[in-house]
């Protein structure tokens, strides 16, 4: 189950998939190399890490712009934002979802259009992590509808906090990563496989 917020003509990022962690800029330190479901991801990918997500397709020639442009749909890379529980009601039941934010498109320091793309547990689609939040970084979360939502990941408390206040955002809390939060994640990860 995938959607997508944002115009339809935006593009994801152009991020290849099998790039490797230690070429991307970025203030990361941990890579998985193995592919996992959804449900995996779901279970043990901590906010703010770099996920990427493949259909297994190889990528179509550039001169075929309708194919590549369905490829670009279900391979990309984003940040993992969001979790979110099943939910079941009366006429419907939705498994539980994870949401990757996948870029800002705008211009003079101003954001139009933010692309989000939301996967529920039963995906088709084989998902990496890239890498994990390290040791020292800071989240900037909210609470959203009884949920923990990423607003930003700073390299430390105090570019958390100047971001914080440039940006205004009332309910806001930082939640800085420790050893212990990065040990447990790397043994769930070991069982897991």
């Amino acid at each position: 189950m995938t959607c997508t917020r944002g115009a339809a003509s935006v593009a994801p990022l152009s991020i290849p998939f099998r790039l490797k962690a230690r070429h991307l800029a970025g203030p990361f330190s941990f890579q998985e190399t193995r592919f996992m479901s959804a449900s995996l991801i779901f279970d043990i990918a901590p906010l703010g890490s770099l996920v990427a997500y493949s259909d297994g397709q190889p990528k179509p020639p550039s001169r075929f712009t309708r194919k590549l442009a369905a490829w670009k749909s279900r391979n990309g890379v984003g940040r993992l934002v969001r979790k979110e529980p099943g939910r079941e009601r009366p006429t419907y039941t939705t498994p539980p979802s994870f949401t990757l934010h996948e870029g800002n498109f705008g211009e003079g320091g101003i954001i139009l259009i933010t692309v989000l793309r939301s996967y529920g547990i039963d995906s088709d689609l084989s998902f990496r992590v890239i890498e994990r939040p390290k040791i020292g970084q800071v989240r900037v979360v909210q609470d959203v509808g009884g949920n923990v939502e990423l607003l930003h990941l700073a390299e430390d408390r105090e570019a958390a906090e100047l971001w914080l206040a440039g940006k205004g955002y009332s309910r806001a809390r930082l939640e800085g990563i420790a050893a212990d939060e990065v040990g447990a994640y790397a043994i769930e990860g070991r069982t897991a496989a």
